[in-house]
């Protein structure tokens, strides 16, 4: 059994997969890659995310905050990049692991993985409905209280489940729906949807930030840190830094570790490696193009944030829209609702693109039941069950849980996932030397170690829940690994239909 465990996939066997029949079409190129990057990254982090860390957490830092996540992704991205450009098929860290750690890490990363795209999903939902319906505020439209929100939330200061007073989300199930039917039809028309929003959201920041820096009183920007520089912590216990009322860490440090959401979605490139027509050049040039860009943007807005306005005063649910509010540009709130709705649909887009992708890389593998998870639909050649799967599960926790644990499961499953990749690369190396790297992340192993410690740091820099939560998803897991995936393995029992 420990042999099964352990074993791992040839480059050969990879590169077989993609001469069979179940294969998916090539039709990206770097600008459209790079693209999905985009549409992936901004949205969530700009038009929430930086409300809530600079409020509650760091201030002003939180310019240091997203520099700190920005350079931590860059390290991942790198180690991505060249496993793409060397194994170009679906899968992302799913597949690289089989090839490097063996079967059982390669279930235990597929599995955080849908914690990443799935659950990040129906967090990204909830942004979206909130966002929507400050859109229909102003032409004075309301949707009925029941169905404006999940039925309970979390309260940060009392660490406890709260009721709403309210049935379920309406607003985050119609926009699953909807972006599921568009990833039925075919990625091609997705990515194509993708890239005009992405124009638009674009726009958008652009608009933020010129106009927004006119209004800028670098007096907001003192004290620079109120809550610190660090906030760091270890299972629970804060040992660098100030612990803020709900017994979490506060500071710079823990404010990167919650932006880190902001820049969730550069990996799923790679996710996307077998649909790109040259996948060596192309993806490594998609994954850094959208990063950099990015990581240029989110620095820059949350100058012009906690510029325009003091850092506890910046309202947490629309951050940027209200920032123009109160310097007495009004009717720039509208257009920004726009952008922010535009900008968080791309993100839902490229996030329930991904999620049937790792399905399917791990139905090829027996691991998962290749009829239901594996089909490949004739006319439009997408993983179309998988996909309306992936919609049922993203309506039903976009309308039910509360985005706070949402989005903070999301955060340390991915950093996990980035732990992986990282450690990954390092292995292949010495294992595999011979095998042609079009990409190759420089520095040696430097990058890759940086990649690990630097995770690890923003990992123990989220509140201790947040490992008892990862701890139980990673349990389901493997239960149903040993239940059924080691059962069906195809690199185990070649002989066995899944």
């Amino acid at each position: 059994m420990a042999n099964q465990l352990f074993a791992t996939k040839s480059h050969e066997t990879l590169l077989e997969e993609l001469r069979g029949e179940n294969r998916l079409r090539r039709v990206l190129g770097p600008v459209q890659l790079a693209s999905l990057g985009v549409g992936a990254i901004i949205g969530t982090g700009i038009f929430v995310l930086t409300g809530v860390a600079a409020h509650d957490l760091t201030g002003p830092a939180l310019m240091l905050s997203f520099v700190v996540s920005g350079i931590t992704c860059i390290f991942a991205a790198l180690c991505y990049a060249e496993f793409a450009s060397m194994v170009p098929v679906a899968g992302s860290a799913y597949t690289y692991a089989y090839a490097t750690l063996g079967e059982l890490f390669a279930w235990i990363i597929g599995w955080d993985l849908i914690l990443e795209y799935a659950v990040a999903s129906a967090t990204v939902a909830h942004g979206w409905s909130h966002y929507f319906q400050d859109f229909l505020s102003y032409f004075h439209i309301g949707l009925p209280h029941a169905f404006t929100n999940a039925p309970f939330d979390y309260d940060l200061s009392s660490g406890r489940l709260t009721l709403t007073g309210t049935w379920f989300d309406l607003p985050a199930i119609g926009i699953a729906a909807l972006v599921t039917i568009v990833l039925v039809k075919g990625i091609r028309e997705s990515a194509s949807l993708n890239t005009a929003i992405v124009i638009l959201k674009l726009l958008i920041v652009f608009f933020v930030i010129v106009v927004g820096a006119r209004y800028v009183n670098p007096a907001n920007w003192t004290p620079f840190a109120p809550f610190g520089l660090t906030g760091l912590s270890f299972f629970g216990h804060t040992v660098l830094g100030r612990t803020g009322p709900a017994g979490s860490p506060v500071g710079m440090l823990a404010g990167a570790a919650i932006v880190f959401f902001a820049y969730i979605g550069f990996d799923s490139i790679s996710t996307h490696a077998e649909e790109a027509r040259n996948p060596s050049r192309d993806v490594p040039i998609g994954i850094m193009t959208s990063l950099v860009l990015c990581t240029i943007l989110y620095i820059a807005v949350a100058a012009v944030l906690t510029g325009m306005v003091p850092y506890n005063q910046i309202n947490i649910d629309a951050p940027v829209s209200d920032a123009f509010r109160q310097v007495g540009l009004p009717w720039a709130q509208l257009l920004i609702s726009i952008g922010a709705v535009a900008g968080i649909t791309s993100v839902l887009l490229v996030m329930m693109l991904s999620q049937p992708r790792i399905f399917l890389a791990m139905a090829r593998d027996g691991l998962l039941p290749t009829g239901f998870f594996g089909a490949i639909h004739e006319r439009f050649r997408t993983p179309w069950k998988a996909t309306i799967l992936t919609g049922v599960f993203v309506a039903t926790m976009g309308a039910f849980l509360p985005l706070r644990i949402l989005a903070e499961l999301v955060n340390i499953g991915t950093l996990l996932a980035f732990v992986i990749v990282c450690a990954a690369v390092l292995i292949m190396r010495r294992t595999h030397p011979e095998v042609h790297r079009p990409f190759r992340a420089p520095l040696g192993p430097i990058v890759p170690v940086l990649g690990i410690l630097s995770c690890l740091m923003l990992m123990f820099s989220l509140p201790a829940e947040n490992w008892l939560r990862l701890f139980v998803w990673l349990a389901i897991g493997l239960a149903i690994y040993f239940a059924y995936g080691r059962h069906h393995s195809r690199k185990a029992n070649p002989g066995v239909k899944s």
